[in-house]
């Protein structure tokens, strides 16, 4: 098993991911009762050497709900063989982490609304008003 390449300036030793192998439900025929395809793969978040500090801080507060003791768990069964359930399970893994390990959004600059379009709002408001107006129901005089 090679290293897994995150993103240019994060990858994961291949010695810290384990696989585990079992029998997979879906397509498969009768071979689905004899090999096992389907691919669990993990990493220890909080264990791992391999992460600045910083970072593992941000992995563990964003994969919260998908962390059981601080190891991040991906389980693949969709192909019949257990080679390519291998390969999306890696896949899977790295897209993961890549979004968690994004940077926050910039904050966003609180803008006031221009006299232009403050105009425009209030004299929408006033043609409703007027069209509602003569909707009305007035008793004759």
């Amino acid at each position: 098993m090679t290293d897994l390449e995150v993103s240019s300036r994060f990858t994961i030793p291949s010695a810290e991911l384990r696989e585990r192998f079992s029998r997979s439900s879906g397509p498969g025929g009768q071979g689905v009762n004899t090999t096992d395809s389907r691919v669990e793969l993990s990493w220890d978040i909080a264990g791992s050497p391999s992460i600045p500090p910083w970072l593992r801080d941000r992995l563990l507060a964003r994969l919260a709900s998908r962390l059981a003791g601080g190891v991040l768990t991906v389980a693949v069964s969709t192909q019949r063989a257990q080679l390519a359930n291998r390969a999306e399970a890696r896949e899977r893994l790295a897209s993961l982490l890549r979004a968690a390990a994004a940077p926050p959004p910039p904050k966003r600059r609180a803008t006031k609304p221009s006299r232009g379009s403050k105009e425009r709002r209030l004299a929408e408001k006033k043609r409703r008003g007027r069209t509602k107006q003569g909707r009305r129901n007035r008793p004759d005089d």
